[in-house]
């Protein structure tokens, strides 16, 4: 298979230039034309992937979700939803009789079951409360489900009835006693995310983790914080009991016996991130992952083994140097499988549990959403690129082959003209070899030469990947006539542990000095790179990177800085995960000011009217990772200096653009900019 992939890709890469003459450039609403397949659910025969899809109307400036069914084996899939709200998070009941999934069509989020036989949807809670996450036991009698309540409330009734109080009253004030009171794009309220257990019909409503704690805890989760052990008679689950969590990664493994008695923690030693348990299918082990470092949210992840017998953990990937993703066990127990970063891509590897013995199985592209047949002889997940929206494949595991079963976008694809990822790899300014790729423009000639845009990522623990991304679309910025690149400098995931590790208390050294060695090659490297008419443009990390460029060199004519920090200490007071900032920047500013203050954009602001390079200043309001005021001091900054300079603030979105016209003004916006002083403008 590995000696057949490049004459594939050699052949694809020799056919392009005739494909293309009848093709278009992609735009923002071409992109948002996309059916993105979310979650997947395989039968318990393995006869059926059950799926949701989710559709995007930029008229009516919202998405909606279905399911669809489809042979596992391959074949045309079926819708089986068509209601206007919400339908998603397929599973199947053990048995195989049913489909369930939730649904926000009774104007709540609620469980429902649709029989294979037909006929309609039935509903399986009715609750005053959303349903947020759920897991059937193995003999389908019980429910495990996640809700969000007021802890002190007696009821589930009682909780409702407060939201719907505080939702109705003129005054909107809000109090808190601690810190976390908001996170992310939202305030809590007051209100935490529990754990429920309940019979299949609903009835025998328990709270399983009461009290004033998060189960699952607000941020640094695996793909679902809970389980249920084989026999029906444990639940795992993981939580942050600290008395701070805002300003510590302590997330722990906790398990609970449903026939009575008090949780019992089983990571209490590991005073840095645990989450994600999963039983193996005979209950003799939980698998779970597990970093190190207490305070650092990118740490290095180990699949840990738990005996339930002996209370002992063991690692399974101790000398495995990759950010571990999504994990499942095989149907027999010998091993798990997973996906971790490698080098631009998100690969599939098999864990051997009795060696440890971690192998390699399938290495293009990204993928996720892994499942395996109950035989144990194929792997069914999704996978995306550079040039495709995610898919669903499969992957026979004695043979290697790799099938696409699905392609819900095809039609859509065959009108564009897109490129593929080209990687490339450079030496850095100490030595280190550096990974990159670059995304040609459509009807690419070699002979001509065309403007870049430098792509910078977030994170700053992150990577851009060779992946379909549906905000920062390498395809997309390509489109006008662009080079597209991203260079995964220092800090970036997917390259080992210490590479990773090398961002940190070094924001603009070696991560700059990186993307500016960067530079340096691709201008040697491709004539085709006009060095004259070069942009750059980040988002949260990315975006403070951009705006340090500002501030110390004039290479580029054009920046694009989306929701990136101005100034440390101010960030440090108003953002709401405190672990975050004390780690990078070593301590609090309050004492130890020192990194807060030479990685501050604000602290070197002068040089702004030195380089005055136009930049273009973008940010949500509703951003509480990265305050939208660090947005409006670099607005502020750069006017004060007398660079060209424009702000596009959203009163409505978050860290992120996700409405669909909001987004076609972001694109607009963004490539209007570029084109402006780049001078290659498309009007």
């Amino acid at each position: 298979m590995k000696k057949i992939i490049p004459l594939l890709l050699l052949s694809a890469l020799i056919t392009l230039p005739l494909i293309a003459a009848d093709r278009r450039a992609m735009t923002a609403d071409d992109l948002w034309a996309m059916k993105r397949i979310g979650d997947l659910a395989l039968s318990p025969d393995g006869r059926w992937i059950a799926f949701s899809q989710t559709c995007y109307d930029m008229q009516k400036n919202s998405g909606n979700s279905d399911l669809w069914i489809m042979p596992a084996g391959g074949g045309e899939p079926r819708q089986l939803t068509l209601h206007p709200q919400y339908d998603g998070a397929p599973q199947w009941l053990p048995d195989g009789s049913a489909l369930s999934f939730l649904s926000s069509r009774s104007g709540s989020n609620q469980l429902y079951c649709l029989p294979l036989e037909g006929g309609e949807a039935r509903p399986v809670t009715s609750l005053p409360v959303d349903v947020e996450d759920y897991l059937w036991s193995t003999d389908g009698k019980q429910l495990l489900f996640i809700a969000t309540v007021y802890p002190d409330a007696p009821t589930l009734e009682e909780s409702a009835a407060r939201v719907e109080k505080r939702e109705e009253s003129p005054v909107k004030a809000r109090t808190s006693e601690q810190l976390f009171f908001r996170s992310f794009n939202h305030y809590r309220e007051g209100m935490r995310s529990h754990l429920f257990l309940c019979n299949a019909d609903g009835s025998g409503l328990r709270d399983l983790t009461p009290g004033e704690y998060d189960t699952p805890p607000l941020d640094l989760g695996g793909a679902r914080d809970f389980a249920l052990s084989p026999d029906g008679g444990e639940v795992a689950y993981v939580r942050n009991i600290d008395p701070m969590p805002a300003a510590q990664t302590n997330n722990d493994l906790f398990l609970l016996s449903l026939k009575g008695g008090e949780p019992r923690c089983i990571t209490t030693a590991n005073k840095a991130v645990d989450n994600h348990p999963l039983y193996s299918p005979d209950g003799r082990w939980i698998a779970y992952k597990a970093m190190s470092r207490p305070g650092f949210e990118a740490d290095q992840e180990e699949l840990m083994l738990y005996d339930r017998a002996s209370g002992r953990s063991r690692s399974l990937t101790a000398s495995f140097d990759s950010k571990i993703g999504e994990m499942i066990w095989a149907p027999d127990g010998s091993s798990l499988y997973l996906t971790a970063a490698h080098q631009a891509r998100e690969c599939i590897f098999r864990v051997d549990v009795a060696t440890a013995a971690v192998t390699e199985i399938l290495h293009q592209h990204v993928n996720s959403a892994i499942t395996i047949s109950p035989d144990g002889r194929t792997l069914y997940f999704k996978q995306q690129s550079a040039t495709a929206p995610d898919d669903i494949h499969s992957l026979d595991l004695a043979s290697g082959q790799v099938r696409q079963l699905t392609a819900v976008n095809q039609p859509l694809l065959d009108q564009l003209a897109l490129n593929p990822a080209e990687e490339f790899w450079f030496t850095s300014f100490d030595g280190k070899k550096v990974h990159g790729m670059l995304v040609k423009p459509p009807f690419f000639d070699p002979a001509k030469k065309y403007p870049m845009i430098y792509l910078i990522h977030g994170g700053p623990q992150g990577a851009f990947e060779d992946g379909f991304h549906y905000r920062w679309n390498p395809a997309l910025f390509a489109a006008p006539g662009y080079v597209a690149v991203f260079v995964n400098f220092r800090g970036s995931t997917g390259y080992g542990q210490a590479w990773t590790d090398a961002v940190s208390r070094d924001w603009g050294g070696g991560p700059y000095k990186d993307l500016m060695a960067g530079i340096d090659y691709l201008l040697k490297t491709f004539p085709f790179i006009d060095g004259e008419r070069m942009a750059a443009a980040g988002g949260s990390y990315g975006g403070f990177m951009v705006n340090w460029i500002a501030a110390h060199t004039s290479r580029f004519k054009a920046l694009v800085t989306h929701a990136g920090v101005f100034d440390q200490i101010s960030m440090y007071g108003a953002t709401e995960e405190l672990w975050f900032p004390e780690w990078e920047f070593g301590g609090v500013p309050y004492q130890k000011p020192e990194l807060f203050k030479k990685w501050s954009v604000s602290s070197c602001v002068d040089n702004f009217k030195k380089f005055r390079t136009p930049t273009l200043v973008i940010h949500g309001e509703k951003d509480y990772r990265v305050p939208y005021t660090q947005g409006l001091q670099m607005f502020t900054a750069l006017q004060r200096m007398g660079v060209p300079s424009r702000i596009l603030l959203y009163p409505d979105e978050t860290h992120f653009v996700l409405k669909p016209q909001n987004a076609r003004l972001w694109w607009q916006e963004v490539h209007g900019w570029i084109g402006r002083w780049t001078g290659s403008s498309q009007d």
